[in-house]
């Protein structure tokens, strides 16, 4: 059995005189960028030379809209409402789209980021907010969101295609969702069993949780974070191993519903 999946990762998080990341070293090793749109990083220079870079690597380009928390990056719950989220969406949507448009290039997904994409996954509401707005600006895209998430459910409602996306150094709980940041066991932090786990829900759709049973998970992308000490050469290890064990790094979602 051959097996495909995407490699994803979040870039163009720098702003202003801050850097953050390894942008350009990692997209050789990536098939698709998720690129912030200045809510939670990001500015419209770094948004410019992120999506020159990532079509110079052949790198699907992918809208990362985050909540309006530059001092959090996006990471910190706020109560916003489906409106709220429908908004913010469009506008980060119509940001980068204008983008990537100058730089002779086309959008190809959007992916919510931090607590956007955590409380999507599991708030209908929210999630709904999120799929609709997408589908009223450019329905072409594809949604990634969590694997069995709110928002894939949402999207495929709306008729989107969605990509369920796994992590590779995320530990898991048992109901499928992430295990928050602020616990001591959220990351998964030793590359070789980080590359296990990935490989594991690639070929065999399961993943172990933090209370113990196996989840079944659907591996349509894989999200490696670029803003780790380590992210170049966890980069460099997963598309290697991957690639050894056979699986075909491609951003296609051509059958994707």
């Amino acid at each position: 059995m051959t097996y495909s999946v995407d490699l994803n990762c979040d870039m163009g998080e720098s702003f202003g005189a801050w850097t953050l990341g390894q942008d350009a070293a990692v997209l050789p090793f990536v098939t698709s960028a998720n690129i912030a749109c200045g809510f939670h990083a990001g500015d419209p220079g770094v948004m410019r030379q992120t999506v020159r870079a990532a079509l110079a690597h052949g790198v699907a380009l992918g809208v990362h809209p985050g909540l309006p928390d530059l001092v959090g990056f996006g990471r910190r719950d706020m109560a916003i409402s489906p409106e709220e989220a429908f908004d913010m969406v469009v506008y980060q949507l119509g940001a980068l789209g204008a983008v990537a448009r100058a730089e002779g290039g086309r959008l190809h997904h959007l992916k919510p980021h931090g607590a956007l994409y955590n409380m999507a996954a599991t708030n209908a509401a929210l999630a709904q907010a999120i799929a609709e707005a997408v589908h009223r600006v450019q329905p072409e895209l594809v949604l990634y969101g969590l694997a069995g998430s709110e928002l894939t459910k949402a999207g495929e409602q709306l008729g989107l295609r969605t990509a369920h996306e796994v992590f590779a150094d995320r530990t898991y709980q048992a109901n499928g969702t992430l295990t928050p940041r602020r616990q001591p066991d959220a990351m998964v932090t030793d590359a070789d069993t980080a590359l296990a786990q990935v490989l594991r829900m690639v070929r065999e759709g399961r993943v172990r949780s933090q209370q113990g049973p196996d989840v079944a998970i659907r591996a349509d992308t894989v999200c490696l974070h670029g803003d780790g000490p380590h992210a170049l050469a966890f980069a460099q290890r997963l598309h290697g191993a991957l690639g050894e064990a056979g699986v075909r790094l491609a951003a296609d979602f051509s059958g994707a519903r």
